[in-house]
């Protein structure tokens, strides 16, 4: 592990590879699982407020989720997170030509909003841990439905905090990603990595 001001962060950051290959995994990770994307609370009013900007890319059932149950839900472990249809895939996804994807992020390609789509989906498989000491932690999920990702990644070779670097600095910004560079530097000094 290695600390940053007040983050603690996994070293499977620096060994692992990951790159999303959505021709084979097809999006996923917005449909399995048993609890919608992890929520901050300040997304909350984020969603609210864009709510005209990316409704009218959602499903049906989407928008119908997000009306009954609203934009975020407290899950069965008390985790703030993104509603879900049926219990299954997330409210806000969307499938096109075989993939899906985020209605939010689509809204956002296209200029519609600022708001991007939720940072834990952005930072994904980078999961933030929120410590009773008040420190964040980084992690690395690994899950089956990413193995092409793993696969992929190990073919192109970079760091998965190298590929998730926007991300990253959309949460934590730009200096923090320059002391993850230099704390990778000396981990391949000191042989660690």
């Amino acid at each position: 592990m290695i600390q940053i001001d007040d983050k603690i962060i996994s070293l499977d950051l620096y060994t692992a590879r990951f790159s999303c290959d959505l021709g084979v995994c097809r999006g996923q990770c917005c449909v399995e699982g048993d609890a919608g994307a992890p929520l901050d609370k300040e997304e909350i009013a984020l969603l609210e407020n864009a709510w005209d900007d990316y409704a009218p890319y959602m499903t049906p059932e989407g928008k119908r989720a997000v009306e009954e149950q609203g934009v975020g839900v407290i899950d069965e472990d008390g985790d703030l997170t993104t509603p879900l249809v049926n219990g299954a895939e997330c409210a806000y996804t969307i499938r096109e030509n075989g993939v899906t994807w985020c209605a939010i992020e689509k809204a956002w390609s296209e200029g519609k909003t600022p708001f991007r789509k939720p940072i834990s989906c952005h930072l994904y498989p980078i999961r933030l841990i929120r410590l009773s000491n008040g420190v964040t932690g980084l992690q690395y999920h690994r899950w089956k439905v990413c193995r092409a990702a793993e696969t992929l990644g190990i073919k192109k070779g970079e760091p998965l905090y190298k590929t998730l670097r926007e991300p990253i600095i959309r949460r934590f910004g730009e200096n923090f990603y320059r002391e993850m560079e230099a704390c990778e530097a000396e981990l391949v000094k000191m042989g660690e990595i």
